[in-house]
C-alpha cells in the first residue's frame, strides 16, 4: 500500500472518529457532573408560558431557532438563485439489478465551475415508486459508501490539498451505509461527500460555498454568520431541493441522517428545514444531541479550540460558560417537533456523552406532548441494545463511535413506523 493511501486513510479515519486523540482532562465521572438547570423550551423570552401549539409554532419555536442561529450555528442564506441540477449518470440495473443508481451534479450558481456538489442516489429497482429516501452526508467520498465500480472516485481534501481518492478506498465506508439493507426495506439512499460543500479544516472556507454569499468587500463571515456545520446543513437542504424534482423519490418521506459531526449537521438541518420528514442523530455528542451543561466528555471549549471553523464566532463566547448558553441541546431536538426524531448513542463513546444525549431526548418531551405527539416512553435510560421509541426514539448500543448494522436496523424500524405506507 502506498504512503499516499496510508495518509489518506488515516486522515479520513481521524475525521470520521472525531479528528484524533481526545484532549486530556475530560470528565467521565458522573459524580463530577455539576448541578445545572435546563432552559424551559415552553417559556417565552418574556417569561410567558407556552400553553398551545399555535404559540409554540408562531412565537416560541422562531425564538429558539434565532438563538441557535445567532449564538451557535450562524445564519445561512436560502436557496441560491441560479442553482442548477444535472443528471450526470443513471444505471437502471446497478448492484446486480437491485438498484437504480443516479448521480446528480448540483451547481450552486450559474457558474458551473463554481461551488457545487454531487449527489449519489440508490433507489430500490423493484419497489414501488416514488420511494422514501434516507439522505446523509459522508466523510470519505461517494465511492466509499458502496463497492460499486460505476461510481467515479471523489476529489478529496487531504491536508488542504485536493486529490483524487485512491482506488483502494472504494467501498471502505460500506459498513456505515448498509446500502443493501436499506434497499431491501424499500428505501432509497442519497449521499453527498461533505467536503464538496466545504472542506473540513480551518481555512477550508476559501474552497467552499460560503464565499459565494459574501457581501462586497467581505473576507470572512460575520460573528453570527454560518460556520461549516451550518454550511453542510445548507447543502442537505439543497439536496432536498433536488429530491423534490425527482419523480422516483417521495419527497414527503425523506429522512435526514448523520453521524458524529454530521449528526450535529443532521439535527440542525432538520431543525431549520421542515421538509425533512424524520431526523436521525448518531453519536452526535457535544454541539449535537448531548446536553452541554453536563460538562461530560467533550465540551464547548473543546469544540471551539479544536474545530474553530464548525460554528459561528459568537459560539466561542461560551467557552467554559455553558450555563450562560440561552439554549441547550434538548431545544435543538425540540425544534424538530412534531416530526419524528431518533437519537442513537454508543456505550463506549463516552466522549459523546450517551447519557447526555438520552437526557436531551427526554427533555424535548414536553414540546412533543404539547403538539400531541408521544415523547420517549421512559425517562429512565435503557440498557444497551434496548431501544425506546415514541415520536422520539433512542438507543444506546454496545461498541464504539461508529455507525453499525445494529444502528441501521433501528433506524429502518423507526422509519417504517413513521414513513411506511
Amino acid at each position: 500500500m502506498s504512503l499516499r493511501i496510508l495518509v489518506y486513510g488515516s486522515l479520513i479515519a481521524a475525521a470520521a472518529a472525531g479528528a484524533g486523540a481526545q484532549p486530556p482532562g475530560a470528565n467521565y465521572d458522573e459524580s463530577k457532573v455539576p448541578a445545572y438547570q435546563l432552559p424551559d423550551p415552553l417559556v417565552l423570552q418574556n417569561g410567558e408560558r407556552v400553553r398551545d401549539a399555535a404559540t409554540w409554532m408562531k412565537r416560541r419555536r422562531p425564538e429558539i431557532l434565532r438563538l441557535f442561529q445567532t449564538h451557535m450555528f450562524g445564519r445561512a442564506p436560502g436557496r441560491p438563485r441560479g442553482m442548477t441540477f444535472e443528471l450526470a449518470s443513471i444505471e437502471r440495473a446497478a448492484l446486480g439489478g437491485k438498484a437504480i443508481r443516479k448521480e446528480v451534479t448540483v451547481s450552486f450558481s450559474a457558474d458551473k465551475r463554481g461551488p457545487g456538489m454531487r449527489i449519489l442516489i440508490y433507489l430500490p429497482a423493484h419497489a414501488p415508486k416514488p420511494a422514501p429516501v434516507f439522505l446523509g452526508l459522508n466523510f470519505t467520498g461517494n465511492h466509499s459508501v458502496c463497492a460499486d465500480p460505476g461510481i467515479s472516485l471523489a476529489q478529496i481534501w487531504v491536508k488542504g490539498v485536493k486529490q483524487t481518492a485512491p482506488e483502494e478506498s472504494r467501498g471502505q465506508a460500506a459498513s456505515r451505509w448498509q446500502v443493501d439493507k436499506v434497499l431491501e426495506h424499500g428505501y432509497g439512499l442519497a449521499t453527498i461527500y461533505y467536503g464538496d460543500i466545504e472542506p473540513d479544516f480551518p481555512g477550508g472556507i476559501r474552497h467552499g460555498v460560503r464565499p459565494l454569499f459574501y457581501k462586497p468587500g467581505q473576507t470572512e463571515p460575520d460573528a453570527d454568520e454560518w460556520g461549516a456545520i451550518a454550511a453542510w446543513a445548507w447543502g442537505l437542504s439543497r439536496a432536498m431541493d433536488y429530491l423534490e424534482t425527482d419523480k422516483d423519490v417521495d419527497a414527503r418521506r425523506v429522512a435526514v441522517m448523520g453521524h458524529s459531526r454530521l449528526g450535529k449537521t443532521a439535527l440542525w438541518a432538520g431543525a431549520q428545514d421542515t421538509r425533512f420528514a424524520l431526523v436521525i442523530s448518531n453519536d452526535s455528542g457535544e454541539g449535537g444531541a448531548a446536553i452541554s451543561r453536563r460538562r461530560f466528555g467533550e465540551t464547548v471549549k473543546n469544540l471551539n479550540d479544536r474545530f474553530p471553523h464548525w460554528f459561528c464566532a459568537n459560539y466561542r463566547k461560551f467557552n467554559d460558560r455553558e450555563d450562560d448558553l440561552p439554549f441547550d441541546s434538548h431545544e435543538l431536538i425540540a425544534l424538530i417537533a412534531p416530526r419524528p426524531v431518533y437519537v442513537a448513542s454508543a456505550a463506549e463513546d463516552l466522549w459523546a456523552d450517551p447519557k447526555g444525549e438520552f437526557l436531551a431526548a427526554v427533555a424535548a418531551g414536553p414540546v412533543y406532548r404539547l403538539l400531541g405527539r408521544e415523547p420517549l416512553p421512559s425517562a429512565n435510560m435503557p440498557a444497551v441494545n434496548q431501544p425506546l421509541a415514541g415520536t422520539v426514539g433512542y438507543h444506546v448500543r454496545t461498541g464504539k463511535h461508529d455507525v453499525t448494522a445494529y444502528d441501521w436496523d433501528q433506524f429502518l424500524a423507526f422509519a417504517g413506523r413513521w414513513m411506511g405506507k
